[in-house]
């Protein structure tokens, strides 16, 4: 596979040279550490030869997670190597996610799981597949699992570039109240411990957390979770049930233009429309019980889920409305149940090992309603369309692991997924309901280990779904004419040759090279209230993803990846696809137990971005480093000095590009980079007390 010029760019030769840098210092690190006691890498990650199906496959376990300083809630996911976790909007709406070439927006073709309760919410008020994780609580996370393309049969929609499995502690090795203070008003308070109760474990939880961050604006964020399980078993065999309740309202910071801050209009920090924000809530109650023996395992998941939205952005300013201005309001109410089965079998057939796993998804959502209002303010002019959605799915899939020798497995399933739409729309002609199936192989082969190395070969088709919304739709909001209906499911298809080494002591090195292929769609637009063609795409990628254990106390890691991301039906316009992110790198080091002291360094980088179909205009790379210092006071007591942006470096979040108009321009608007920039270094102090 070869890669354009644009790959070897100044700014991607730097990061290859430190990744290289580094490269080469684990390399020495590893010929001293064979004279060092024996480290285990699993404290930290569950990658080890033999634990995973695909090179790009993997787990973080919570060790990991508490030793790595986040800005953001959402940030939890950038332990998925690869993964880009920005912002565009502010702390309480979602986040934005970058992965294998894709700008996922707010989480369309990325899964997301926290104890297989989906996040990501189809036929969104603000986006298709929209993973909002800011009711997560990060310390109760105890391991996250990923995996990255369609060759999985237990995974279903969102997931064709990956998918994300958290999973929540039962228990807590001992009770923890922490206080966190920082600059801009950054307030948080966590209380969380585990207690015997009956023949059982009672987890609770609670977070409360302030900020006005450092906009001209103030964000006002102001944030309550909670967090209540119960349960019972071991690893093999139990059950748990749990509830959470989250709560936030803010002031966003949305993207601006370029224009506005070099002419002096307003600070980098600043705002046009300072009256953007929004209030949500998520409530939940799930059951999950597995049960586990020498012939088979047994899993079963219930949930249900009801979540509010009031988000109220602009984007454009003036230039749909000269007088009121374009602000506008999405709002949904949302219920959601679901239920996950199944059933694993493992056997001998002809002397060979076998394990057979059936399994069924279901979920239901209903949302009354969802809807896109014209305001000013917050305050509701008009209805630019409203509806009652009814959307139902089923996955059936069925997979078959065989041994065939003692150095070569294979993988082999198939999904079925079957959805069905209701809608009743305020626009007439978009009432209606739709229908769609897709039937999804997989095939994975994995060899060896030889000297240490494991080899991976992975195909299958996967999908995503559109917004309900738009599979019945006929007529565009506002008077806009005819239009037609979105394909419902659309298809992608992925393959993956792969390796996965631990040649040297103490290492654990992966690299993947990947395709992707998109077929065409029409995606529909929550943004607008109507839908948009897209051609289809292919995106070919490597990547580069490395742990190492120095010693006891030190963690290295080094992530890299390149992507090359092209619409294969040519036009005028431009093959490039806008916001595919082609170059990211992140690079750390974790320090633990270094007699009293521990600490984090994280560096992570993306390169520039084209912003339209013909490359004319691109995005600047970004390159942000936290820094984490901690000290343990005493048995029970530890201080945790984080800084964010450790460089102050002036980059952005994310970059767009498209037409807006203040307040004096033209009717017509400016075309203009629109940016949300990434927040100035600062501080946050954190005292933890252990009980």
């Amino acid at each position: 596979m070869s890669f354009p010029p644009e790959y070897v760019a100044s700014s991607w030769g730097r990061i290859w040279t430190i990744g290289l840098t580094l490269a080469c210092a684990m390399s020495a690190y590893g010929s001293e550490a064979l004279t060092l006691s024996p480290v285990s890498i699993t404290s930290h990650y569950d990658n080890a030869i033999g634990t995973s199906d695909a090179a790009s496959e993997g787990s973080v376990t919570s060790t990991l997670i508490a030793n790595r300083p986040t800005l953001r809630t959402g940030e939890i996911l950038e332990f998925v190597p690869g993964m880009i976790v920005s912002q565009h909007c502010g702390d309480g709406k979602a986040n934005q996610y970058y992965l294998r070439g894709f700008n996922l927006d707010h989480g369309t073709d990325f899964a997301t799981y926290v104890d297989e309760m989906p996040v990501n919410m189809r036929s969104h008020a603000h986006g298709q597949g929209y993973t909002d994780l800011n009711f997560l609580i990060p310390e109760l996370v105890e391991r996250i699992h990923y995996r990255k393309g369609p060759y999985y049969a237990e995974e279903g929609d969102f997931s064709s570039a990956g998918a994300a499995h958290l999973q929540l502690a039962n228990t807590l090795p001992q009770g923890v109240a922490s206080i966190s203070i920082g600059e801009n008003a950054y307030r948080r308070y966590l209380l969380a411990n585990s207690i015997s109760a009956g023949q059982g474990q009672l987890l609770y939880g609670l977070e409360i957390n302030r900020n006005d961050g450092p906009w001209d604006s103030p964000e006002n964020l102001r944030k309550v979770n909670g967090v209540l399980r119960y349960s019972e078993g071991d690893a093999a065999n139990g059950f748990n049930v749990t509830a959470m309740a989250y709560h936030n309202h803010w002031n966003a910071t949305d993207q601006i233009p370029a224009r506005a801050v070099s002419s002096g209009l307003i600070s980098r920090y600043g705002a046009i429309d300072t009256t953007d924000g929004g209030e949500s809530s998520r409530y939940s109650l799930s059951y999950g019980l597995h049960r586990r023996n020498q012939q088979s395992a047994f899993e079963v998941n219930a949930y249900m889920v009801q979540s509010k939205l009031d988000l109220y952005s602009n984007f454009s300013y003036f230039l749909n409305d000269p007088v009121n201005g374009d602000q506008f309001n999405q709002r949904e109410q949302r219920r959601m149940a679901g239920l996950n089965v199944s059933q694993t079998w493992f056997s001998t057939w002809a002397g060979l090992d076998v394990q057979n796993k059936l399994g069924m998804q279901t979920r239901y959502d209903r949302l009354s309603p969802v809807g896109l209002y014209s305001t000013v303010a917050r305050q509701r002019l008009a209805t630019i369309r409203e509806d009652q959605v009814k959307e139902a799915s089923i996955g059936l899939f069925a997979e078959n692991t065989t041994q065939w020798l003692p150095k070569f497995r294979s993988v082999t399933g198939v999904r079925y997924d079957s959805y069905a739409f209701d809608v009743e729309s305020s626009i007439q002609g978009n009432s209606g309901t739709a229908h769609d199936d897709v039937v999804s192989p997989k095939l994975s082969l994995i060899f060896g280990p030889w000297a240490n190395t494991e080899y991976f070969v992975n195909i299958g088709k996967g999908f995503h779904s559109n917004d309900a919304r738009g599979t019945t739709q006929t007529q565009l909001p506002n008077g806009g004419g005819a239009t037609s209906a979105v394909t419902p499911l659309v298809n992608t298809r992925g393959m993956e040759l792969g390796l996965r080494t631990e040649v040297i002591r103490g290492l654990q090195s992966s690299l993947a090279v990947w395709r992707l292929d998109n077929a065409s769609e029409l995606v529909f637009v929550g943004d607008a209230g109507e839908t948009e063609a897209s051609r289809a795409s292919k995106r070919v990628g490597v990547e580069w993803n490395n742990h190492y254990i120095a010693n006891d106390w030190l963690l290295l890691d080094m992530d890299l990846a390149a992507t090359h991301a092209r619409f294969t039906e040519h036009d005028a316009a431009g093959d490039y696809i806008p916001g595919a992110i082609n170059q990211v790198a992140s690079l750390g080091a974790t320090v633990t137990r270094l007699g009293n002291w521990s600490g984090a360094f994280q560096l992570r980088y993306f390169g520039p971005r084209p912003l339209l179909e013909d490359n004319s205009v691109r995005s600047n790379a970004t390159t942000i480093a936290y820094l984490r210092v901690g000290y343990k006071v005493d048995a029970k007591t530890r201080l945790t000095l984080d800084i964010f942006n450790l460089f102050n470096r002036k980059n952005s979040d994310i970059d767009y590009y498209y037409a807006s108009r203040l307040q004096g321009e033209a009717l017509t608007g400016v075309d203009d980079v629109h940016f949300h920039p990434v927040e100035p270094r600062t501080a946050r102090l954190t005292l933890t007390y252990n009980f």
